[in-house]
């Protein structure tokens, strides 16, 4: 086979080789190959291996990318996010400055409510249009494939224009997306004093319309899987998630909903633990969710449950630092329980604007006590497992996709190391290279 592209003379290439998420002792293990290079025939990498080996596979038409000094590793994957939306709420993070929690803004109409005013009167086109632009910064950052969610729509109507946006941008988009459906993100305010109400409208009616929404749909959501070293589509396994917190969802209505949608076929995911334990975690294990979300209030023996589940521990430091709060969730408990951790930057307007996982990475080795290379890790294959997809991207392995970053960094503790400015200098996406940059582009 004719060989498109090798990078190579990379101080070290991360291969992160499997296809399972790392965990426990293994949470940080990287597979680095030194002076090492990958080569590419179409959307698939041929080949990982010493930099003279594969070299020697190119002829007259392979293009040749030199890393000497730098880094490869695979396309980071974002396991949680809110990337589609309208508007913004620039207003209540100077609240939130002025002594306004997120529950007093939330309880004064503003919050997730606020953004669900401006996405339900945005045309689709404005949702794919703002949402674009965030996709591009990710991608520019590193991220290559992302989780999706709706749930600023929180009526049947609006939740499936949410779903349209996110397959028209994976449509479209060089970045793969895998949607959640999050009708369950808090009640909306039509439904104030009729919790259950709400509650039997996402599981008598959203569950079902979104099980029907890849049929019903001509733009239906796609991801890649590989079959004999070929790449085919599949449909996108469509994914289930609720908001179990204070000011949300309890935890008798979350366990209707997700045993609902278990029994319509939606993979589970859940917001867990973000400001009290109401037993999310516990929950998401007992119905064997592929993962759990936020934690930072999570017990040692929900992590144990979580571990003998493989529920995967998605951390969102983003959030924590946004909202300018301490309790940061405890990735190195996690660790030592032996549970999966994944990492996400849980971008929305409210308390994470942030596109860059490189910065998501950094502050969980600061404040959630992750090493870089664990970090790392839970930036690619472990996010790449929550979703279902680690057979497909998040390591760096013959038949996978050719989603690969080049960074400018000697060594691949520098991606933690440092902050602030940007460290990925080109993007390949299905073996075409997506964005690149000189030092002055990145900051």
């Amino acid at each position: 086979m004719s060989i498109d592209l090798i990078i190579h003379s990379a101080n070290q290439v991360l291969t992160l080789t499997g296809d399972a998420p790392k965990r426990g002792a293994n949470q940080g293990e990287l597979s680095i190959i030194r002076s090492g290079a990958i080569a590419i025939a179409g959307e698939e990498i041929i080949a990982v291996g010493d930099t003279l080996d594969l070299l020697a596979l190119a002829d007259t038409r392979t293009r040749k990318i030199d890393a000497r000094g730098k880094i490869v590793l695979p396309g980071f994957v974002d396991a949680h996010t809110h990337a589609v939306f309208a508007g913004n709420r620039a207003n209540e993070f100077e609240m939130r400055l002025q002594g306004a929690s997120y529950l007093d803004i939330q309880k004064a109409g503003g919050g997730i409510m606020s953004t669900v005013r401006a996405t339900r009167t945005a045309l689709i086109d404005d949702l794919v249009e703002q949402a674009r632009a965030r996709l591009d910064a990710m991608l520019a950052h590193g991220t290559t494939t992302a989780e999706v969610k709706t749930g600023y729509g929180l009526d049947t109507a609006n939740e499936l224009k949410m779903l349209n946006a996110i397959a028209t941008l994976n449509a479209n988009h060089a970045m793969d997306i895998v949607p959640t459906f999050l009708g369950a993100h808090v009640v909306p305010e039509e439904f104030k004093g009729r919790e259950d109400a709400y509650v039997d409208l996402v599981v008598n009616e959203m569950l079902p319309t979104m099980t029907n929404y890849k049929h019903l749909h001509r733009t239906q959501v796609q991801v890649l899987q590989i079959t004999n070293s070929s790449l085919v589509t599949r449909h996108s396994p469509l994914f289930c998630d609720t908001f179990c917190d204070d000011g949300a969802f309890t935890l008798l209505q979350t366990r209707r909903i997700l045993t609902r949608a278990k029994e319509l076929g939606f993979g589970l995911r859940v917001h867990a633990d973000e400001f009290a334990n109401l037993g999310a975690a516990t929950l998401a294990a007992e119905l064997g969710a592929a993962s759990a979300d936020h934690l930072m209030v999570t017990r040692r023996d929900e992590m144990r449950a979580m571990a003998q589940a493989n529920v995967v521990a998605v951390l969102l430091p983003g959030t924590t630092f946004g909202l300018g709060k301490k309790d940061f969730a405890d990735g190195r408990a996690f660790v030592e329980e032996n549970v999966p951790v994944a990492l996400g930057s849980d971008i929305n307007p409210g308390t994470c604007w942030c596109e860059s996982m490189p910065f998501i990475i950094a502050l969980a080795c600061r404040y959630e006590k992750l090493t870089p290379a664990e970090a790392i890790v839970a930036a690619t294959i472990n996010a790449a497992a929550s979703l279902g997809i680690a057979n497909q991207v998040g390591s760096l392995a013959p038949g996978k996709l050719a989603d690969a970053l080049i960074a400018d960094v000697p060594d691949y503790r520098h991606l933690a190391y440092r902050f602030g400015a940007n460290p990925i200098e080109t993007v390949i996406k299905r073996g075409k290279i997506a964005t690149r940059m000189n030092a002055d582009e990145r900051g």
